[in-house]
């Protein structure tokens, strides 16, 4: 399910760390060569991040869950 960046953190590893509008977060780490996500890198460039749409995994779950079983 899409969901917008609202903030960035790090979490105690020092990787950057997206909230989400839905209240969830999701990692966004920048790991060459599996994961190229430069913009993390800088304040300047996550702030151009920010109103972004992401898939959250922890919505496709909670949708998954709930949804009735056939």
């Amino acid at each position: 399910m899409q969901r917008t960046i609202i903030s960035f953190y790090q979490d105690q590893e020092q990787h950057w760390v997206a909230l989400l509008s839905c209240g969830h977060s999701q990692h966004v780490r920048h790991r060459p060569p599996q994961v190229y996500r430069e913009w993390v890198l800088t304040a300047e460039t996550r702030a151009q991040k920010l109103g972004v749409e992401l898939n959250c995994l922890h919505c496709d779950l909670a949708e998954t869950e709930d949804s009735p079983q056939t």
